[in-house]
C-alpha cells in the first residue's frame, strides 16, 4: 500500500513533536507500507518569515517573499530526514525543485500544474521514507513559488493523485471534521465521514482544517482523504465522493472571520458595469463571494462584495485606480465583518432551512447584512463581534451537538 501523511505546521513545532510524527510514520513502513510524508513548515515558522520581510520591506517583491518563505518548510523536511535516521528508518528529505512540482508563475498564489513522480518512485523503490516540502513548487523560469496559505493540504493530494496513491491522510491538532469549531462550541460533533462538496464548503469558508484546493483536487481525482489528529489514535474522518453515514439536513456550521465587505457606490445603471468589476479583480487573482446589487435608481445602482480580509488592499487600489471607467462615485469598505454558513447536502430537498437559521440569529439579536445561498449552503454577513455567538446559536438551532 502507498500512503501521503501530510503533517501541519503545529505537528512538527518541536523536538518532540517531531519524534512523535517519525515514529507514527515508521509504524506504517515496518508494515511493509511505501510512505510519503509531506510537511509544513514547524509551528509559526511562516508567520516569522513574513514578520522578517515587512520589518525590511512594507511591499515586499512576491518573486523574493516566496525565495524566503520556502525556507520554513525545507527546515521541517531535513529535521524529520534526521529524526527518522535516528531510529534507524531510511528516509530521504526533497524540495520541490528536486521534485520538479511545476506550478504557474503567480508567485505567493502559485497553482500546481504537475508533478514529476521518477525521483519519488526512484526513492520508494529503495525503501526509503520519501519527505517532501509542502506549500511550494518551481515556475517556468526555474523560481520558486508558494501555494498560499494552507498549500500543503494541496501538495499532498496532488502527490497522492500523481503517485495513485492507496490513501491520503492529513494530520492535524483536531480529530476529525466537527459539526462546528470546538474551540468555539464545546458540544461540537465529530462527523465520521463527509462528501468532497461538503467539506469544500467547510474549507472555503473558515474551517481551517483543509485547504479548499486540496478538497477540490481529492474531488477531481478521486483522492480519498482521511482527517486525523497527530496528538491521538482517535478515528478521523474520511472525506469521499459518497458517504455513507445518515444524511443529515445540516453537516455543520462554519465561521469566516478573514473577510472584509466592499461596495461600489453610485455606477451607471446599464450592462457591463459589473462584468467591468468583476473582470479586474478576477485578473488579479481576487476571490469574491457575496455579491449584492441594489435595484437602479435614478440611472445609478450599488454594488457591494465581499473579499478576504488578506486581499482588501489590493482590491480598493485596483478600484481606486478604475473609478472612472466603473463609473462610480464612491468606494467603501467595512473589516468589521464575518461570515457564518451552514452546510449539508440534505438541505437540496428540504424547505425552510434559511427560516430556520434566520429565526435563530434573530432570538439572539444578531442582524444580516448580506446573504448568499447554493445547494448546499447558506451563508449570512454579519458584524465580527457577533460571530461566535451567532456559530453557538445556529449550531444549537439544527441540534448539531452531541
Amino acid at each position: 500500500m502507498l500512503i501521503v501523511k501530510k503533517f501541519g505546521g503545529s505537528s512538527v513545532a518541536d523536538k518532540e513533536k517531531i519524534l512523535n510524527v517519525a515514529k507514527r510514520c515508521a509504524e506504517d513502513y515496518e508494515k511493509g507500507h511505501d510512505v510519503v510524508v509531506v510537511l509544513s513548515a514547524m509551528g509559526k515558522t511562516t508567520d516569522g518569515l513574513l514578520a522578517k520581510a515587512h520589518e525590511i520591506d512594507f511591499n515586499p517583491p512576491k518573486r523574493e517573499l516566496d525565495m524566503l518563505l520556502v525556507t520554513g518548510e525545507q527546515v521541517s523536511v531535513a529535521l524529520m530526514a534526521m529524526a527518522m535516521h535516528s531510529l534507524g528508518i531510511p528516509a530521504i528529505s526533497l524540495n520541490a525543485a528536486q521534485v520538479a512540482m511545476r506550478t504557474t508563475s503567480a508567485y505567493t498564489k502559485a497553482k500546481l500544474k504537475k508533478i514529476e513522480t521518477e525521483r519519488i518512485r526512484h526513492e520508494l523503490d529503495g525503501r526509503k521514507i520519501v519527505i517532501v516540502t509542502g506549500f511550494q513548487g518551481i515556475n517556468r523560469y526555474d523560481d520558486m513559488t508558494t501555494l498560499g496559505r494552507g498549500g500543503s493540504d494541496t501538495t499532498a493530494v496532488a502527490i497522492a493523485a500523481a503517485l495513485h496513491a492507496d490513501r491520503c491522510e492529513i494530520y492535524t491538532d483536531v480529530e476529525g471534521v466537527y459539526t462546528a469549531d470546538p474551540r468555539i462550541v464545546p458540544n461540537a460533533r465529530k462527523l465520521p465521514e463527509v462528501s468532497y462538496d461538503e467539506m469544500l464548503e467547510f474549507a472555503s469558508l473558515g474551517a481551517k482544517v483543509l485547504h479548499n484546493r486540496s478538497v477540490e483536487m481529492a474531488k477531481k481525482y478521486g483522492v480519498e482523504l482521511v482527517v486525523l489528529s497527530s496528538l491521538t489514535r482517535a478515528e478521523g474522518t474520511i472525506v469521499k465522493e459518497e458517504t455513507k453515514v445518515e444524511r443529515m439536513l445540516v453537516s455543520g456550521v462554519a465561521v469566516d472571520k478573514n473577510t472584509a465587505r466592499v461596495s461600489v457606490l453610485g455606477v451607471e445603471d446599464r450592462p457591463g458595469i459589473a462584468f467591468r468589476i468583476f473582470n479586474m479583480l478576477a485578473k488579479n487573482q481576487i476571490n469574491v463571494d457575496i455579491i449584492i446589487q441594489s435595484v437602479g435608481r435614478e440611472g445609478t445602482k450599488d454594488i457591494s462584495f465581499t473579499v478576504a480580509r488578506t486581499d482588501l488592499a489590493e482590491t480598493l487600489d485596483i478600484l481606486n485606480e478604475n473609478m472612472e471607467m466603473m463609473t462610480a462615485s464612491r468606494i467603501t469598505c467595512d473589516e468589521t465583518v464575518a461570515k457564518v454558513s451552514i452546510i449539508g447536502a440534505g438541505m437540496v430537498s428540504n424547505p425552510g432551512v434559511a427560516a430556520k437559521m434566520f429565526e435563530a440569529l434573530s432570538n439572539g439579536n444578531v442582524n444580516i447584512k448580506m446573504i448568499a445561498t447554493s445547494e448546499i449552503r447558506i451563508t449570512v454577513l454579519i458584524d465580527e463581534a457577533d460571530a461566535s455567538r451567532a456559530m453557538r446559536l445556529v449550531h444549537d438551532a439544527f441540534d448539531l451537538a452531541e
